[in-house]
This record gives structure tokens, sequence and C-alpha cells, in this order.
């Protein structure tokens, strides 16, 4: 690897945003913002943690700093939630404390991307600590799980067992899943408690926020309709419901 020169590095607003590369398919979009949106309720009350998707990452750990790693998604603790109040275009580790991501996600199209093999051994020097891949339909071609959890130990990536997988340094678990909302019957990675329950997504929660408001609006609706009848009973005795007598 040649010498980067550290006194010299550009900033965030020198930099693309990425390294230009469309995405094979539309689920490689949609699938990391899936993991985006839970976790932008899930973690509203927080501003230490950032995940991008299909964001160039700028490290200092490669050839040169100016070319980036772009996985699908990735996850960085310890960092502004917004970058100075603002979004970021890129994720510019010099700019972040030096804090690489903690975990970083990949999906295997049909175009292979060196995604067991190049990608694995830049977030391995980078210092990421979980590295996921998703490969639901090329995973035989592939000669790999649909699904895999890589750890960092001692400096190289140990795959992991068990699905969902629970990762205590970042307090979430991750795997498949199959969102009832989703109108096409996709498959989808969440996150999900110690106890394997998956956190749901936002259309779920709108969902269940509904259901709750419906059933609190029909119970209200009973105790109306209670209260006009007992009002009617009560003229049927000749008394006025809005005028009782005090006991």
């Amino acid at each position: 690897m040649l010498e980067t020169d550290l006194t010299h590095l550009p900033t965030s607003a020198e930099l693309p945003c990425s390294d230009d590369t469309p995405v094979d398919n539309e689920d490689q979009n949609w699938l990391p913002n899936v993991l985006l949106f839970v976790l932008e309720y899930l973690w509203q009350a927080r501003q230490d943690w950032f995940f991008g998707v299909d964001m160039g990452i700028y490290h200092t750990t490669g050839v040169n700093p100016r070319v980036p790693v772009v996985p699908d998604g990735f996850l960085s603790l310890g960092v502004e939630r917004r970058k100075g109040g603002q979004s970021r275009s890129s994720y510019v580790t010099w700019e972040e404390q030096n804090i690489p991501p903690i975990l970083t996600l990949e999906m295997v199209s049909q175009t292979p991307g060196g995604e067991y093999d190049q990608k694995m051994g830049i977030y391995a020097r980078l210092g990421v600590l979980y590295y996921v891949i998703y490969n639901p339909h090329f995973w035989q071609r592939d000669r790999h799980l649909p699904f895999e959890v890589y750890k960092r130990v001692e400096g190289a990536y140990q795959l992991q067992i068990g699905e969902p997988f629970w990762m205590p340094e970042i307090g979430l678990g991750i795997g498949r899943c199959a969102p009832p909302s989703d109108p096409f019957d996709r498959e989808a990675l969440g996150w999900f408690d110690r106890q394997g329950n998956r956190y749901p997504t936002l259309a779920e929660q709108a969902a269940q926020e509904y259901q709750r408001a419906e059933r609190e609006r029909q119970r209200a609706e009973r105790e109306r309709q209670r209260a006009e009848k007992l009002a009617q009973y009560l003229r049927s005795q000749g008394l006025d419901p809005d005028h009782l007598p005090e006991s």
C-alpha cells in the first residue's frame, strides 16, 4: 500500500458523494432504506449515530484517500446524527474523529462486486467491526450462504453463526424477515432485539398507531352511546340528565 499524505487531506466539500456506480436493481436501494427508516424511529431520541445508504466512505487505509468505498449501507456510532447540523454528502473518516463504520452491508447482485474478497479486505483494514453480506439470489453461484455476518477478530473477519445475529456493541440484532406491510412480499433485512423479536417497519408502526387510534375511537363511541341511552332513560323518568339532583 502506498504511503498516504495525511497532512493535505481534502475536505468533504472537495470530494464526490460516491463513485457514481449505479445500483444493479431497486432492491439495493430499498432494502438499506428499510433499515434506516426503522432506526430513525427506534433511535429518534439519539443523536450519536449515522446510517448511510449508497454513500461514499473516504478513508486513509487504502491507496488513495480520494477513492471511496461505497457499501450499500453502513452504520456508524459515536458520530453526529447530522454533521454540524447539516446532511452529509459523503462520510469522510478524518472529519468524523477517524471513527469507521461499525457495520457495513453489501448486497450481491448479478454482477459480482468483490463482496467476498476485495471489499472484505477494505473493510477489515478500515476497522469495520461487522460486515454483512446479503446474497438471496446468487448464493449458490458464489458458494456462500444467502445471509452472512462476519465479525472482525484480530484484524480478520470470521463468519458468525446464528440468525438473527445479536451484536452487543450495537445493541441490535440483524437478520432476514418478510415485512407483512410490503405489498410485494419481498424478503428484507430487519433489526431485532436480544430476544429475537423484530422491530417493526414504519408502515407497520403506522398501522399499529392507526389500530390503536381506531380502538380508542370505538371505545369513545361506545361510551357516548351508553351515556346517550342513560340520558334517554332519565328523560323517560321525568328527569333532566343535565340537572340531576344532588344526593
